[in-house]
């Protein structure tokens, strides 16, 4: 991958991590392309180290453009308990690696997570960590997140609730 491409993915996945941190939901629907297909299969311990660890046909959430817009509406209701008071979020985004796909105007995009929460006065930070493979595709001169699969790195996934995005 070329050094300029590399840049322009990673600010895009950077600018996302900000409308997130920074509660800009609706601006980021607008990132997501109408097709998107956004999910986090489980990962569970097992025995066997040759074996995967990874449920793909078992889900925390699997959502489209249409669930996601629904989540977020919520998010701006009175009935939005698990956000009240509202948490303060970090995503942190490293290790952006990159690879062509079939198509010259989509790429697949590796990248780790690191998603930090508070909440109100609490002490305690709830985080998630994991990996992130991502298809993003350029639409009339803008990318767009076509596909993220996030795969957790805690087969016990010690947060409150998952009405965060990640």
């Amino acid at each position: 991958m070329n050094s300029e491409l590399h840049y322009e993915i990673s600010n895009f996945l950077n600018h996302e991590a900000f409308l997130l941190d920074h509660n800009h939901y609706n601006e980021w629907l607008d990132i997501l392309s109408v097709d998107i297909k956004y999910r986090m299969p489980l990962r569970v311990t097992t025995n066997n180290k040759g074996q995967s660890n990874i449920v793909n046909n078992m889900t925390y959430f699997e959502e489209t453009k249409s669930s996601l817009i629904s989540r977020v509406a919520r998010l701006y209701t009175s009935s939005a308990w698990a956000e009240n008071p509202a948490t303060r979020q970090r995503h942190i985004i490293s290790n952006v690696m990159i690879e062509s796909t079939s198509n010259s105007d989509e790429y697949q995009v590796r990248s780790y997570i690191l998603f930090l929460r508070s909440r109100g006065s609490d002490h305690d930070t709830e985080k998630l960590f994991g990996e992130r493979l991502d298809i993003i595709r350029k639409e009339n001169s803008k990318w767009k997140l076509i596909e993220r699969t996030i795969y957790p790195d805690q087969a016990v996934l010690t947060i409150s609730n998952m009405s965060m995005f990640l």
